[in-house]
């Protein structure tokens, strides 16, 4: 059961992502964006179109953005909520008695600003490497600029942080074009999806 359980989960998660990048490739052909939104206003429109698409309405999965995560260990006292991270998204779905969950979570890029690019990796990544967020996918939000230098960005912020091992590799994907993956000791994969808002 638990091997089934594992196929279940992973088949899961193709299915999420299969649903984020359709519902950017709906963004980008309905054009109701803007390239100065932040981050949250990107992620609530895709939100949406993943909600509404039939797609997840035949797969059973609903998304929620900007969800708060509680587990068992923190402290509940007052106040508490106002404290607890939030993750962009988080899509859900039950399947033979049990809650599956996946998690993305969003940051804005630019090709020449390097601080977008160090809170894609100090406040993105990060969160799932110290395991302050349960393992999912990174989105990039470009909105200015050319993706393979803005990657190269990031890389090259990693490197200087002497982190190597852990930079984004172009991964050949049918889901989506511009798909990443990083590799991290402690968790294991970390998949990244860059959706260029700017062509």
């Amino acid at each position: 059961m638990m091997k089934l359980s594992l196929i279940y989960r992973k088949a899961f998660e193709q299915d999420c992502i299969e649903l984020i990048a359709n519902a950017y490739i709906l963004a980008l052909a309905e054009k109701k964006y803007q390239t100065d939104w932040l981050e949250n206003d990107f992620s609530e429109l895709l939100g949406y179109y993943v909600n509404e698409s039939t797609f997840s309405l035949s797969k059973g999965i609903t998304c929620k953005t900007e969800n708060k995560l509680l587990t068992e260990a923190d402290n509940q006292t007052k106040g508490f909520a106002d404290k607890l991270p939030r993750i962009d998204f988080v899509y859900f779905k039950i399947w033979n008695g049990k809650r599956f969950h996946c998690y993305m979570e969003a940051k804005r890029l630019k090709e020449n600003d390097s601080n977008l690019k160090r809170a894609y990796i100090d406040q993105g990544m990060q969160r799932y490497i110290s395991e302050k967020y349960p393992l999912g996918c990174m989105l990039g939000y470009l909105t200015e600029g050319n993706e393979i230098e803005t990657i190269h960005g990031i890389n090259s912020l990693l490197k200087k942080d002497q982190r190597d091992s852990e930079i984004l590799n172009s991964v050949s994907s049918n889901l989506h074009n511009s798909y990443y993956e990083s590799n991290h000791n402690s968790i294991g994969t970390i998949k990244h999806l860059i959706f260029d808002f700017n062509t």
